[in-house]
């Protein structure tokens, strides 16, 4: 589905009613990462999953920071007029922009997943490796890309057993915007240190990661959850940096776990 929100058309699915659960993919995919989760978990809530804009089949338009993502995100709230506090899923620089919605929209967060993502900001190794990723892209396209990517994205053990999984993500990779692409890897390049955000989350979340996450670690996810008051941890086994597309029954299990434990809203 399309839907004009704010400045732009924002493609998302949806799938079940009641109170709304948005999922934040991860890059540089897009909303079809989350087919599993809208299938599984649609009896909890109205679940979204939108494409970011510059990926998928949403606008390709400037600008590109993790505060318009989440200005997005909300926007295609109130688009589909739907007003009350969500629940917001995040992977990775998913998990950067529900980080960015709890600074600029906390009155529209009711829970938080944070999963296989963190909190601080690119050490000077990471920025320039994002350089050389966005040069690569508009050098030699998306594909090269998604050669770059895959290992980091998928875990050993998927690329051993399942590599259908792997063949998905790089399509998915394969598909995106050169130019989406490019404007994400600067977004998360500039994104601020949310590491003092942190203690001033006051709403229910959970922690994910795979355990063969060589991205943001095992330990990463620790600190973390350590960080926020009266969060919990999950850590998948068997899964890299994208569980929810590996280890899906697993992902869900845990999340329709923690989903169950909210007040009603």
């Amino acid at each position: 589905m399309l839907q004009r929100a704010g400045s732009i058309d924002i493609a998302y699915e949806e799938a079940g009613d009641g109170p709304p659960i948005v999922f934040m993919h991860s890059f540089p995919l897009n909303r079809r990462l989350w087919s599993p989760q809208l299938r599984a978990l649609a009896g909890f809530g109205r679940c979204l999953a939108p494409d970011a804009r510059g990926f998928g089949q949403s606008d390709v338009v400037p600008p590109y920071t993790m505060d318009q993502y989440a200005d997005d995100a909300i926007a295609l709230l109130d688009a589909l007029d739907i007003r009350e506090k969500a629940v917001f899923v995040g992977i990775s620089m998913g998990g950067y922009v529900t980080l960015a919605l709890w600074r600029r929209h906390r009155h529209r967060v009711r829970a938080m997943v944070l999963a296989d993502t963190r909190a601080g900001a690119d050490t000077e190794e990471a920025r320039e490796k994002r350089v050389a990723l966005a040069r690569t892209a508009k050098e030699r396209g998306s594909a090269a890309v998604a050669d770059l990517q895959l290992p980091g994205l998928v875990g050993k053990t998927t690329r051993q057993r399942n590599p259908t999984i792997a063949a998905e993500i790089r399509a998915m990779i394969s598909s995106a915007p050169v130019a989406g692409i490019v404007g994400a890897s600067e977004a998360m390049m500039a994104r601020p240190d949310s590491t003092a955000l942190l203690s001033t989350i006051d709403v229910p979340t959970l922690v994910i990661v795979g355990k063969e996450d060589v991205l943001t670690s095992p330990a990463e996810a620790e600190a973390l959850c350590a960080a926020i008051p009266g969060s919990e941890l999950q850590i998948i086994p068997k899964a890299g940096h994208s569980p929810c597309i590996e280890r899906p029954a697993a992902f869900n299990h845990t999340v329709s776990e923690f989903l169950s434990k909210l007040p009603t809203p």
